[in-house]
């Protein structure tokens, strides 16, 4: 259980950014935290929390109010608010959507596409000059990366992005105005079909692109990322912050 476990270090830096947000260090707060943790990295129902984690439905209610109050994204936004926005990667990753995550009783969108695959959804994935993840968009699996590719970028260029670097999937004229709205280049390759050529194609930062794709490696570690158990989309969201944000505390 030692790999889902905070170290003294890293709770000592995420005890104080969650007093920030206004959760303050209570006595089962760090075994609270570890208990989420514990549920990503395995992948397991709420219910089958070990018992030396306590009660998993105080678990789960606490997960649940910190998703509804927008703590989990307060959260993310404090830890990122640093990043190193001279070039930015972008690119989508599906997961398979476990039938236990189908069926939500709700009439809104949970981003749970349906294919002859199955059902899935997709991450849709920003990361920093650093391969750092710093914004996630959710859609159904069968969503085009594009779709979502202006929302992510509006989210997260700066005035100091020089480029963003994505593949020729990303080939598109409002994407390209997007980034050029901002005065940064793009890097993406256009489509074999296009009238244009790559001549002036910056290829070695192209090259760098293995930045987003080591991203999703280190997201899809945690087992309950790699596949989706959650039924809802902002739950399955919110353990995707507590990933993200258990990636960056080393660099905190």
């Amino acid at each position: 259980m030692a790999r889902t476990k905070l170290t003294d270090e890293y709770w000592h830096k995420l005890s104080n950014i969650l007093r920030q947000i206004n959760i303050y260090n209570k006595p089962n707060l760090r075994r609270t935290v570890e208990a989420m943790l514990y549920r990503i990295r395995v992948g397991c129902p709420w219910r089958d929390l070990p018992p030396c984690f306590g009660n998993w439905s105080s678990v789960y209610h606490q997960y649940r109010y910190w998703r509804k109050t927008g703590k989990w994204q307060k959260l993310m936004a404090i830890v990122t608010v640093d990043y190193d926005s001279e070039w930015l990667f972008i690119d989508g990753s599906v997961v398979k959507a476990h039938q236990h995550s189908t069926g939500a009783a709700s009439c809104r969108d949970e981003a749970i596409g349906r294919s002859m695959a199955g059902h899935s959804s997709k991450l849709n994935l920003v990361v920093d000059a650093c391969g750092n993840p710093i914004h996630v968009e959710l859609t159904g699996g069968q969503v085009h990366d594009s779709k979502v590719a202006n929302t992510l970028m509006k989210s997260t260029i700066k005035k100091q992005t020089q480029a963003v670097v994505a593949d020729r999937g990303y080939d598109s004229s409002d994407i390209r105005a997007c980034v050029f709205k901002h005065c940064a280049e793009s890097v993406i390759p256009v489509k074999s079909n296009s009238k244009s050529n790559n001549d002036t194609l910056d290829w070695y930062l192209y090259r760098c692109r293995h930045l987003v794709e080591n991203a999703f490696a280190r997201l899809k570690h945690f087992r309950g990322i790699a596949t989706r158990y959650d039924k809802l989309k902002d739950s399955y969201g919110a353990a995707i912050i507590l990933t993200c944000v258990f990636i960056w505390l080393p660099l905190i």
